[in-house]
């Protein structure tokens, strides 16, 4: 079961979660020699970053063994704003001394499938495939949830949902009208660990829905990560947590 843990504020959620990922680092350069991290789009995430760049998180990371991953991205070109790779390389890329042949972005501005593709073939030379031919394990995934309960680019009742071979893929979702490129849950299951950041009252219908809700992964596609195992962390803020019946101290 995942685990799910509650914090008075946004600001409380993100001071715990940077140490998550600076102890996360640690832990697998050590055990693995690289730290392979899977960022996300959103404004939650930002904040995030910008304690990561900060001089309490920044000399704390070993940046020359990170590699640094997108979950999804909107088809736009990496300077526009809209840009998932834009708004982390403001908040935290261009403030770390992370070598740049290890930031693997999106290429959004590139025809949608071929970007999918491309990032597919990336993957598979950077993370590796598995004796079974599934996809090796990112270190740590950063997810978000929407208020139609949808993480990285996975979107209610579209076919990315259900793909079950391919790691990467691209479509059209009407409901934000426009084009998304977005790692499959085969790929985001197969993780070490898959942190999710959840912040404010407008999640909290989905949150509920998605944590105690009965299973409906086509509408709610972040089930299909959430009901995965004890390596999905929740961090949630007391607003997005007000629709639980099952919820934990805060922390």
């Amino acid at each position: 079961m995942a685990r799910v843990q509650v914090f008075a504020d946004a600001d409380a959620l993100l001071d715990e979660a940077a140490e998550v990922v600076v102890r996360t680092a640690a832990e697998s350069i050590a055990a693995r020699g690289r730290f392979l991290l899977v960022l996300s789009g959103g404004s939650t995430p930002l904040g995030l970053y910008l304690r990561l760049a900060s001089a309490a998180c920044r000399d704390r990371i070993d940046w020359s063994r990170v590699h640094l991953f997108w979950g999804d991205e909107r088809c736009v070109s990496p300077s526009h704003e809209a840009s998932n790779f834009h708004a982390a390389r403001a908040a935290l890329i261009d403030a770390v001394p992370v070598p740049p042949d290890q930031v693997h972005r999106m290429h959004g501005e590139d025809a949608p499938d071929s970007a999918a593709a491309a990032y597919e073939a990336v993957l598979r030379a950077t993370i590796g495939v598995t004796g079974q031919g599934g996809p090796g394990a990112f270190d740590l995934v950063l997810l978000g949830l929407g208020a139609d309960g949808h993480t990285a680019s996975l979107f209610p009742g579209m076919p990315s949902g259900r793909v079950i071979t391919r790691w990467v893929v691209a479509e059209h979702v009407d409901t934000v009208r426009g084009w998304r490129i977005t790692m499959t849950p085969p790929l985001l299951n197969a993780a070490h660990a898959v942190l999710f950041l959840v912040v404010g009252a407008d999640k909290a219908g989905a949150l509920a829905a998605v944590l105690e809700g009965p299973s409906r992964p086509s509408a709610l596609p972040a089930q299909r990560i959430a009901e995965s195992g004890p390596h999905v962390h929740w961090m949630i803020d007391q607003a997005a947590a007000a629709q639980l019946t099952r919820t934990p101290p805060v922390g």
